[in-house]
């Protein structure tokens, strides 16, 4: 198994939670990690009818099999048994006891807060990141095949065709959790979305143009997307709020959460494809923004990730906070830097210097090619070195 780098807080949460709950997206490797962390535990599967039937109809007998604790997979599937547990660590006592996990973030997270709140702690797992490859030797040489391949787990731990498995997994997964949280009837014109979704990827939400695109109303576009969000298959990053004095785009920024699925959906098969796709920038920034967000949620950082961008179409890809302090990261998918690719950050950053209230202002730019360097005051960074 590649090592995760969110296994090491799940385990110090377990010494401070009684319960401990991991969603993510289908098949990013949650249940590897918390059996391989937790092998001593019991392990059930809320996904098999016979046990999602008990915890259903019976919870307190359903968790009396497990004085101990147990990992307990898919547990959306059972809000009743959520319920239940609350008296059962209650009255124990102990930390460690139960790990729940789930691939439906609303679903789950519902039934978790209103059940166990104040016992439970949240780990999002998404699919690899740049670094655990990496770690393990198993990152592609050039960003272009990375991208294709994707993030999922099972394409490095097995031998499998990334196209197929990708294909697959949107029926198998995406299709089908989303027709049934959304009662889709229309299954041709969901495809048909999640395609022009894919199309957008890196680029402004705008909800009147997807949903005529698609030919559904705004509602059910509005709709759909919350159901793609829910299940982990896109994400959006919101508009920094500081405006330095300038009127700022008030609408998200669309990014599907694997850009290996993305390029799946667009069609694109190989390395060349990439290169040659006039969207190639736009998924490249979907690759790297997708590596920021997968920091976060492995480290448990609670900020989330912004873009700037201000009347006149002048943008900065990332903005991201931690306390007084204040980062801007640009993303260029060329594999050299241009003289001119500094330009909106070194605007942002006059902004930021001149009417922002910051400790410190770092700028930085992410790129296709290979050498870290500083260049007129930014950090240059290589994309295999997220």
């Amino acid at each position: 198994m590649i090592p995760r780098h969110a296994a090491s807080r799940l385990l110090r949460l377990l010494l401070g939670f009684p319960v401990v709950t991991v969603t993510g997206p289908r098949q990013s490797g949650k249940t590897t990690l918390v059996r391989q962390l937790l092998a001593e535990k019991p392990y059930v599967s809320l996904e098999t009818p016979a046990q999602r039937e008990f915890a259903r109809s019976q919870p307190a007998d359903f968790l009396r099999q497990f004085p101990k604790g147990a990992v307990i997979d898919e547990a959306q599937n059972a809000p009743e048994m959520l319920s239940e547990m609350q008296g059962v660590v209650d009255a124990s006592g102990a930390m460690g006891q139960f790990v729940l996990t789930g691939s439906q973030n609303l679903s789950l997270l519902s039934g978790v807060t209103q059940s166990l709140a104040g016992r439970t702690a949240l780990v999002e797992l998404l699919p690899l990141s740049i670094a655990e490859l990496v770690g393990a030797n198993l990152l592609e040489a050039d960003y272009p095949s990375q991208m294709v391949k994707g993030f999922y787990p099972a394409l490095y731990d097995r031998e499998l065709d990334p196209q197929e498995w990708l294909h697959a997994y949107l029926v198998t997964y995406a299709e089908r959790d989303a027709r049934a949280l959304a009662a889709i009837q229309d299954l041709g014109a969901f495809q048909r979305f999640l395609k022009l979704t894919a199309a957008r990827t890196g680029q402004l939400l705008n909800m009147q143009s997807l949903a005529s695109d698609a030919g559904v109303s705004d509602k059910t576009a509005k709709h759909w997307l919350s159901i793609l969000e829910t299940c982990y298959l896109i994400h959006f990053v919101r508009p920094h709020f500081a405006n330095f004095g300038k009127r700022l785009t008030k609408s998200p920024k669309l990014y599907v959460t694997d850009v290996g699925l993305a390029c799946a959906l667009l069609g694109i098969e190989t390395a060349t494809q990439v290169q040659n796709h006039p969207l190639r920038g736009a998924l490249f920034e979907t690759m790297v923004v997708n590596e920021f967000l997968k920091n976060r949620c492995n480290t448990g950082m609670r900020s989330p990730l912004y873009f700037w961008r201000d009347n006149i179409g002048t943008e900065v890809d990332l903005i991201l906070e931690r306390g007084n302090e204040l980062a801007a990261v640009e993303i260029k998918s060329g594999v050299t830097v241009a003289s001119d690719a500094f330009g909106n950050l070194k605007k942002w950053q006059k902004y930021a210097q001149d009417r922002g209230n910051f400790s410190a202002i770092y700028p930085g730019l992410v790129y296709g090619g290979e050498a870290r360097y500083t260049r007129d005051g930014v950090d240059v960074m290589p994309w295999r070195g997220l």
